[in-house]
């Protein structure tokens, strides 16, 4: 039996991603997976799949010097045909595996180098510089890998010029998390939502405020907030007394959240790689059966408006977010109907069944 191991210093076990997409796909089919994380959690086999825990970092910079090491010790000990690693930190130990004649691929969650511009844990001044080196060493790095996978079209044209080897997967929803219920919207409650995590850049300020503007209607917003001084700048914020703050939630709450609101909430702001990003909520809200308000870039419209599944609009500007919202409450015909074409568009499009035969194909060829 093949055995592949997947790595990941950043990643939660039971990321959507890496452990319930592409590592139970490969584990139905037949190879011997095997996950390596730094989650403190113990280890596990989950679904048939191994996961082997290298303990919590203390620190950051822990994180970038002893939990990496400590990656690359636990993975190569198990001793895989394949290495298929999700985090830019692990590059060092992806080439590492290289050298010792390990099949490798990375699998590049973001454009990193934008995404740098917007991390406020990076000081500003240190930003362009540490984005400019980040391109340089990942420019370098990828041509030395068997394969590369990205999360979208956007980081794959880009890797692609490097490396010939590179393939987009992308994050589309698994069809078992899909709603195959009939949606009640009479019974629905006067609420909307937003899941995920809560920061500045995900243009939380702007819909908190629209909420402000909007009578009757309450936000469900579910999620860690980043930094965690960010809730207090909320929560000083009018719009705040129409929030029920729920937290960190599992994925049965999620659902639950979903079912009950009218409207899903996806109004990044335009920052670092996320006008070329393809966030997951976004196609999760669509599978649940309720229409979207979304940021207006060409991307995330493109989508929207071919599917005919929601309004996009300025994240910036608080009145539209909430005239928005007002449309759908107002209107739950429509709010169903596009709705329930999201859902459909999922069913037939958007969902992670396309995504597993791509990455399937990509390790029969390093089978070889």
């Amino acid at each position: 039996m093949m055995k592949v191991c997947h790595l990941s210093s950043v990643h939660f076990r039971y990321d959507t991603r890496i452990l319930l997409k592409e590592c139970i796909s490969l584990r139905k089919n037949g190879y011997e997976v095997h996950l390596v994380v730094a989650d403190g959690k113990g280890d596990e086999i989950f679904d048939g799949v191994h996961i082997h825990d290298v303990g919590k970092p203390k620190s950051m910079l822990n994180r970038f010097t002893k939990t990496t090491k400590a990656v690359y010790h636990k993975g190569f000990a198990l001793d895989a045909n394949i290495y298929h690693f999700h985090d830019t930190e692990l590059i060092p130990v992806g080439l590492r595996l290289v050298k010792k004649g390990k099949k490798v691929i990375y699998d590049s969650h973001e454009d990193l180098p934008r995404e740098i511009m917007s991390k406020e844990y990076i000081p500003g001044f240190l930003r362009k510089p540490v984005s400019v080196l980040v391109e340089l060493y990942e420019d370098l790095a990828v041509k030395k890998f068997d394969f590369v996978i990205t999360a979208t079209p956007h980081i794959r044209k880009r890797f692609a010029k490097l490396n010939k080897a590179t393939m987009d997967v992308n994050n589309y929803p698994l069809l078992s998390e899909l709603n195959t219920e009939t949606t009640d919207w009479a019974n629905k409650k006067n609420e909307v939502c937003y899941v995920g995590n809560i920061t500045q850049i995900r243009g939380l300020e702007q819909v908190i405020d629209a909420m402000e503007l909007l009578k009757g209607i309450r936000l469900n917003l579910a999620g860690s907030f980043a930094p965690n001084t960010f809730k207090e700048n909320l929560e000083r914020r009018k719009g705040w007394e129409k929030t029920n703050f729920l937290g960190q939630i599992d994925r049965s709450e999620v659902k639950r959240v979903l079912r009950d609101s009218q409207v899903g909430i996806v109004t990044f702001l335009p920052a670092g790689n996320h006008t070329h990003s393809q966030p997951n909520k976004l196609f999760e809200y669509m599978a649940q059966g309720i229409p979207l308000v979304a940021s207006n870039f060409d991307l995330w419209k493109d989508i929207i408006e071919k599917v005919d599944c929601g309004i996009c609009i300025d994240p910036k500007d608080p009145v539209e977010i909430s005239k928005a919202i007002k449309v759908f409450l107002d209107d739950k015909a429509s709010a169903q109907r596009m709705g329930e074409n999201g859902r459909n568009a999922v069913l037939n499009t958007y969902n992670w069944k396309p995504e597993e035969k791509k990455l399937l194909g990509i390790y029969a060829k390093l089978e070889t």
